[in-house]
């Protein structure tokens, strides 16, 4: 195999450099001024190539007069030097001895190179090393594919060449193996989809390196990657990721590969902007992605296939899924007869049907016949036809997910609905979700088919409920829809979308009784997550709230698997064992209210207690009685007992979720502060609290809370002096405010991130306490300085709901004065205090 540039590396990398040498400034300005990406890679390879060899005659010439050569490997090689990119050089010495003998003059060498303001990579290898391959570090073989002679002995690169070039013809498998292998690797951390919302332009999948993936292939033969694409096609795709890297790398002054929101909303101020809105940027990035990954996806595929007898075997089985349209080869859908699609545009429903049943991907041939007859499919889609019977089919399948994928891929989903077209690739900036909608709407099915094979204990209740519903095509036609007012950017997204889902359904001929189904769940599927993070779940009028919305035990439990679904995609962390515990919670209080079997208001009369049981008692709430297990309420009047001895009574135990700290203690100003600011201070994350109070003046305070670092897990002793800290802030040996300020505030992930404080009261939510809802931008501490202001104004907490999104907190507190809710004259002064809490800075 020979080493001599082919036609597509001279495509996929920088001109060799110009005579003439471009300072950096020089080169900086002339991109701001045309955009021009090529020209930056030439002019700092040209600018570099010329540091190199300056740094060679200097410190390594007069020490090598032979048995040494400089070579450019990797990005370098191929000229493809960003404006802050490492330079990779290898130092190929003819045997191991030259080099321990030139160490100094290397150093000096390498140090030039730094001093020169390069960040230079370096590696010192034989002739036979570059030779061989290196499982541990396959990398140096794949750097060496981009190999090119810079300064030195040249008779011996010459003896590389030849050799070099052997060695890949006899290793291309194995290494295509391996770079596959580092690539997947590569992609799972993204989850291997390209709809990041602040994607990283190089390590995601359909960025650069998948680009450098496909490049390596060709030049290794491995696979026919010409039979997936031509070098021209990916030309488009290459310039824009090419320019988005540069104007990175000018903006960060550094190797930055993060296209985040604030790069996103400064790309149209530059004057080589191809957009004057990020989102339309945004959408060209995803396009562009989306051609890059479909290529490298199938030249894996193709790779990894190949001489793997059980896959092929696997493949030969699915083969005889063939039907009378379809055929399988090579794990791929191709049309029998693609031409019968002029005729029978429905053909290409059936064969996303057919993707969707199977979970067998399209071939390259079949999307582009599809795209052949495109002009065909949209004008037979353009006019409404009952499609609800083909849809439905389509969304009953158990690849309900990638048969969406195929028909997105292709176009003909926004054919079928025209709606569509506005989420694709559309970005929301809400820091919480990673996403764009369109891709979080097809997670959204990704997230029930996974339900539908789950083991996990947790999820398998709701796996349950999936199985009991009658029509899981309307479950998921309603999340086909449920965020499609997104793409208005109107506020109100819920009604939007239940206003384009009307429509659609219309269009397609959806039965009244399904409609009714998906415009409820779509118009509602806000509804149980809300009551999850901002309602006591143990207040019946919570109960009664979500029973009234919801009406019956079938829409119950269409309404919950969408709110899993919903959670669960919008990143991977989102739907964390302690909501996954809300959620149930939430089903369960709304079914007992539905079904009339909730526990009923007869709560025994602490009269006929034991005396210590009933003083204990006298004086909490009902709701602590219906809130509390017997075994808890036994715990309670154990650290009672403990409390009049120790004057403070603590408990920690793990949980379902997290862990739950109960604490008992006289009354006293900022007690339940204390507590919150305490746990802020060892780095724990609220999620819920309830304070009680009886007659005797004790508090019964109760705080679960989430253990993120895992210290409390990893170091067991930690528990113990978690539950010290704690007893030194209730006995005020220790004040809180040393305990937080060491604590850093949480870096926001955009400079116009912050969120401004909102208060909201709600006397209506429930029948004995004040609901307000606090939205700020978190910090340690953030929750104890707004305990701190409610205590000072003379409000007793009841219950708290804490949740978080990336940076903004979430908080809402049930509080009454003097036992009952909140006068609604002290509220004006109330919000001012509270807001001014939410301000407040870390005080020394």
């Amino acid at each position: 195999m020979s080493q001599k540039p082919s036609e597509f590396e001279m495509t996929t990398a920088a001109k060799p450099r110009s005579e003439s040498i471009l300072p950096l400034e020089t080169i900086r300005q002339e991109f701001e001024r045309s955009g021009d990406a090529a020209a930056v890679l030439a002019a700092r390879a040209a600018l570099v190539e010329s540091q190199v060899r300056e740094s060679f005659s200097a410190h390594l010439a007069p020490a090598f007069p032979k048995g040494l050569a400089v070579l450019a490997v990797g990005g370098f090689g191929r000229r493809e030097l960003f404006p802050h990119s490492d330079v990779d050089v290898c130092l190929l010495v003819e045997n191991e001895r030259i080099a321990a003998e030139g160490r100094t003059s290397i150093s000096s060498f390498l140090q030039s190179l730094w001093d020169g303001n390069l960040r230079a990579s370096h590696s010192v290898h034989t002739v036979t090393e570059c030779c061989e391959v290196h499982h541990h570090n396959i990398e140096l073989n794949i750097s060496l594919l981009d190999q090119r002679f810079l300064a030195g002995d040249e008779s011996l690169h010459a003896l590389l060449d030849p050799r070099l070039s052997k060695f890949f013809d006899s290793q291309r498998m194995s290494l295509a193996r391996h770079l596959c292998r580092l690539t997947r690797q590569r992609h799972a951390p993204f989850h291997d989809t390209i709809y990041h919302l602040e994607p990283n332009i190089k390590e995601s999948p359909g960025g650069l390196r998948d680009l450098h993936l496909i490049g390596w292939l060709r030049k290794l033969e491995a696979c026919g990657v010409s039979e997936f694409c031509r070098p021209e096609e990916l030309e488009p795709a290459r310039g824009f990721v090419f320019a988005l890297r540069c104007f990175l790398h000018y903006r960060a002054h550094r190797d930055s590969n993060m296209l985040d929101f604030d790069a996103q909303e400064e790309l149209p101020e530059q004057a080589y902007s191809l957009y004057s809105e990020p989102e339309s940027w945004m959408r060209q990035y995803y396009r562009h992605a989306r051609s890059v990954y479909g290529v490298s996806s199938r030249a894996m595929d193709a790779v990894e296939s190949k001489n793997n007898s059980l896959l092929t075997g696997f493949r030969e089985w699915r083969s005889r899924l063939s039907n009378s349209d379809f055929t399988v080869a090579r794990d791929r859908v191709y049309f029998k007869a693609p031409h019968a699609m002029e005729k029978d545009p429905e053909l290409a429903l059936r064969l996303f049907q057919f993707v969707a049943r199977h979970g067998i991907r399209l071939s390259v041939e079949a999307e582009r016949r599809i795209m052949e007859n495109y002009p065909h499919l949209e004008r037979y889609f353009e006019t409404p036809r009952p499609l609800w019977p083909a849809v439905r089919e389509l969304l009953a399948q158990p690849h309900a997910a990638l048969g969406l994928r195929a028909a997105q891929d292709c176009g003909v989903l926004r054919l079928i609905f025209p709606e569509w077209k506005d989420i694709e690739c559309c970005v929301v900036r809400d820091y919480y979700h990673r996403y764009t909608v369109d891709e979080h709407t097809i997670v959204t099915i990704e997230c029930l088919q996974a339900l539908a094979r789950s083991a996990e204990p947790g999820r398998q209740r709701f796996s349950t409920l999936l199985a009991e519903i009658e029509e899981p095509a309307v479950l998921r036609f309603a999340l086909l829809f449920h965020d499609a007012g997104k793409g208005l950017r109107t506020g109100n997204h819920s009604a939007e979308s239940v206003r384009l889902a009307a429509g659609a359904m219309e269009r397609i001929g959806m039965p009244e009784k399904h409609r009714r189904m998906a415009l409820f769940l779509i118009d509602q599927h806000l509804s149980l997550s809300a009551a999850m993070t901002s309602r006591d779940l143990d207040d019946p009028a919570t109960a009664r709230l979500l029973a009234g919305k919801v009406g019956a035990i079938e829409a119950l439990k269409y309404l919950t698997l969408l709110t899993y679904a919903d959670i669960a995609a919008v990143n991977p962390t989102a739907l964390s064992p302690w909501r996954i515990e809300q959620l149930w919670r939430v089903y369960i209080t709304t079914y007992q209210e539905l079904t009339r079997e909730l526990q009923t208001d007869r709560i025994a009369s602490p009269q006929k207690e034991a005396d210590e049981r009933a003083s204990f008692l006298k004086g909490l709430p009902v709701r602590y009685l219906r809130t509390h297990t017997e075994e808890e309420i036994c715990l309670h009047l154990e650290l009672e007992t403990r409390r009049r001895y120790a004057e403070v009574a603590i408990d920690i135990r793990k949980m379902e979720g997290g862990y739950l700290v109960t604490v008992l203690a006289k009354d006293r100003l900022n007690l339940f502060a204390s507590v919150a600011g305490a746990l802020a201070g060892f780095g724990m994350n609220i999620l819920k609290a309830e304070a009680f109070a009886n007659q005797q003046g004790t508090i019964l305070d109760t705080f679960v809370f989430e253990d993120p670092r895992r210290t409390l897990e990893l170091n067991p002793t930690e528990m113990d002096r978690l539950e010290l800290t704690l007893e030194r802030v209730l006995l005020g040996r220790v004040h809180v405010r040393e305990l937080l300020r060491y604590r850093p505030k949480p870096t926001l992930p955009s400079k116009r991130s912050g969120i401004a404080p909102k208060v909201a009261f709600d006397n209506e939510a429930s029948d004995t306490a004040t609901l307000i809802e606090i939205t700020a931008e978190d910090r340690p501490g953030l929750l104890y300085d707004i305990a701190a202001a409610l205590s000072g104004a003379g409000c007793n907490i009841e219950l708290v709901l804490v949740d978080t999104e990336v940076h903004k907190a979430i908080d809402v507190f049930y509080v009454s004065a003097g036992g009952k809710k909140l006068d609604m004259t002290a509220m004006p002064e109330l919000r001012e205090s509270l807001e001014t809490a939410c301000r407040a800075e870390m005080r020394g």
